[in-house]
């Protein structure tokens, strides 16, 4: 197919539903990264070297949040906009340890890709961008979540990488500017600026990934997720699925006017909702 991802039009779906769904989406987001907060706090204040236990806990958190999110974009996808946080942290647990598997397994490839060189970072970010609704939505199991969606993005990426870069660029800036608040209100201040940061623009780059999954599987021609896979029914002609277009149908033949070969004549059924007659053997 031709179709290519409508940048700003994932921009602006990714706000949309942000501030449609802040009632649901900011709650949720609080409950998990307070958790993920206090947690990565205390476990620098013990020793600075267990930092590396605190970065493993965000994305942990981060891994949970965004199935909560999937969840929710394709209740939206669905035309139900009436999901609590609980349902949300309940529809994310049957799936949660593929989840943080995958989460760690991604953190650690695109972290030694920008260690090494910033453009193998930057090319397993765009490739690996919508493996967590993968495993979400489709649960092919961890290792094949990453190749299903390295497969979604081929022949999108650098629109895949423009959605990122924005959503990318307005988190650094979000947190600078809590970074320099809390900096300014001493240790607790910076932890409490930290956890503000962190629920205010987590649901953006989750968002983001959501949005991209649908409308890569929009512009690929596929069809939704199959409802039995994934809990989740989402009708064709939803928004970012591409609905399945109907085959030729022969149209009746006029009244008064002979079948052609091959077709039968509508035959309607007597009174009474009895057979219709079948016709005599000559």
């Amino acid at each position: 197919m031709n179709a290519q991802i409508d940048v700003g039009g994932v921009v602006r779906g990714v706000f949309d539903i942000y501030r449609d769904q802040a009632s649901v989406l900011l709650p949720a987001a609080l409950v998990v990264f307070v958790v993920v907060g206090v947690i990565a706090a205390v476990l620098v204040a013990i020793s600075p070297i267990l930092g590396i236990l605190a970065v493993i806990a965000q994305l942990i958190g981060t891994a949970f949040f965004q199935g909560m999110v999937v969840q929710l974009v394709g209740d939206v996808q669905d035309g139900r906009r009436d999901t609590s946080v609980g349902d949300l942290f309940a529809s994310v647990s049957p799936v949660v340890a593929a989840l943080i598997g995958a989460s760690l397994l991604q953190g650690l490839g695109i972290g030694v890709g920008f260690i090494l060189l910033i453009v193998p970072g930057l090319f397993l970010l765009t490739i690996w961008a919508v493996v967590a609704p993968v495993v979400v939505l489709e649960r092919p199991g961890v290792l094949p979540a990453f190749s299903r969606s390295r497969e979604l993005v081929r022949g999108h990426g650098w629109q895949v990488l423009g959605v990122l870069a924005v959503f990318i660029v307005v988190l650094i800036v979000v947190s600078l500017i809590f970074g320099l608040i809390g900096g300014a209100l001493g240790s607790v201040g910076a932890v409490i600026a930290d956890i503000v940061s962190s629920v205010l623009t987590a649901p953006l780059l989750a968002l983001a990934a959501a949005v991209l999954y649908f409308n890569l599987r929009a512009v690929k021609g596929e069809v939704a997720p199959p409802p039995g896979a994934v809990g989740l029914h989402t009708p064709a002609g939803s928004p970012g699925i591409a609905p399945e277009s109907p085959g030729p149908q022969a149209a009746p033949p006029r009244a008064g006017t002979a079948a052609t070969p091959g077709q039968q004549q509508p035959s309607s059924p007597p009174p009474g909702g009895g057979e219709p007659p079948q016709p005599r053997r000559p």
